[in-house]
């Protein structure tokens, strides 16, 4: 197994002036799950091509364990990647398919069915080996490319958004299948996805990239609990945070008709007059209809899930309209056309700085 790392890499595809991916720098711990996430063309394909060798690095350096693997064709790496689309061999049964790289290297029959005897039945996969990849499922040919990974034993397993093809419930369970496997292979993994529930969930660490540029890396836990900035807190979550500017007031922000308390220090650190604060939609406190504090609430639309419900609402916030998610009960739902008053809860309020979007607040 082994470490990887990315020492300010840089890719500047020819013609282009902007680097795609900008001085990378992120150190992956031996048998870590990476997830890369990020919204389209912010350089999480292309970071991970960077380090299987199908990209060029313009700068800086890529290294796994102690080799510097910067210049170095992608069969010289011991990586195994699995692709969005498979890339299975129509041809071949499904044996074949997990067998051939080995086959290619040199290995003989026997050791080759060995080993793909072993990860088919990790992989719950035995009863399919003479199948050829069109009488399979998706959830099947994706399960058979995770197969042709792991019989190479390789130092890094390589994933770029495996699950895209697969339909929602499949993937959720795919997603589970393939974090248990990591955990019990132990080997290094980099995984890409556009998903931000499928980064939290699966990730010992999420990266965030924006523009090529590295926003924050963290734990799922950390990174849901301390954004680094306004873009990590409108991108991690689901629902997505809600952002109001609001004006700074004596001893905390007014929201709507209440003053919320926020850390002094997040305040003295402001350079605006205003601050941008983000609350989840978990984080509101709901006042009776009759109250007349904090923020009124007009009820859009409910989606109701059983044990709670969000409400989408909107809210008056310095004259605009403001759109807003609040978490409820599911035993309590909100008429809708009704108005609610919503006040931020003590302690889980997130402070950033309205020009800057850093945090601010501890």
């Amino acid at each position: 197994m082994a470490t990887v790392t990315f020492d300010k890499a840089t890719r500047i595809y020819p013609g282009s002036t902007k680097p795609a991916v900008d001085a990378l720098e992120i150190d992956i711990a031996d048998g870590e799950f990476l997830v890369l996430v990020g919204p389209s063309g912010c350089g999480k394909s292309t970071s991970l091509r960077m380090l299987a060798g199908l990209e060029d690095v313009n700068g800086g350096a890529i290294r796994i364990g102690d080799r510097d693997v910067t210049h170095l064709p992608p069969k010289d790496r011991d990586i195994a990647m699995v692709f969005q689309n498979y890339a299975l061999y129509p041809h071949m049964s499904v044996a074949d398919n997990m067998g051939f790289a080995l086959k290619i290297a040199g290995v003989n029959k026997a050791e080759i069915r060995q080993k793909v005897e072993e990860a088919a039945k990790i992989l719950d996969l035995t009863e399919y080996l003479d199948r050829k990849p069109k009488a399979l499922s998706g959830g099947q040919r994706q399960r058979v490319a995770m197969g042709r990974a792991i019989v190479r034993e390789p130092q890094v397993f390589l994933m770029d958004e495996p699950l895209s093809n697969l339909d929602a419930k499949l993937r959720v369970s795919t997603r589970t299948q393939i974090a248990s496997l990591q955990r019990r292979l132990g080997i290094t993994t980099v995984y890409v996805t556009h998903d931000q529930v499928e980064a939290l969930t699966m990730g010992d660490r999420v990266a965030v990239l924006k523009d090529g540029l590295l926003q924050q890396v963290d734990t799922p836990r950390n990174m849901y609990d301390r954004p680094a900035n306004l873009f990590v807190a409108g991108f991690i979550g689901s629902p997505a945070m809600n952002l109001v500017e609001v004006p700074i007031a004596d001893g905390g922000v007014k929201f709507g008709n209440s003053v919320v308390p926020v850390q002094r220090d997040a305040l003295a650190a402001a350079t605006d007059k205003t601050v941008t604060v983000g609350v989840r939609p978990e984080h509101f406190d709901v006042a009776g209809a009759d109250a007349d504090t904090g923020l009124a609430v007009v009820v859009n639309v409910v989606e109701e899930l059983g044990s709670d419900a969000f409400v989408y609402g909107t809210a008056k916030v310095g004259g605009e309209s403001k759109d807003l998610v609040v978490r409820v009960g599911g035993r309590d739902v909100p008429e809708k056309g009704s108005t609610l008053h919503v006040v931020p809860r003590a302690g889980e309020t997130h402070v950033f700085s309205t020009s800057t979007g850093a945090r601010l607040s501890d």
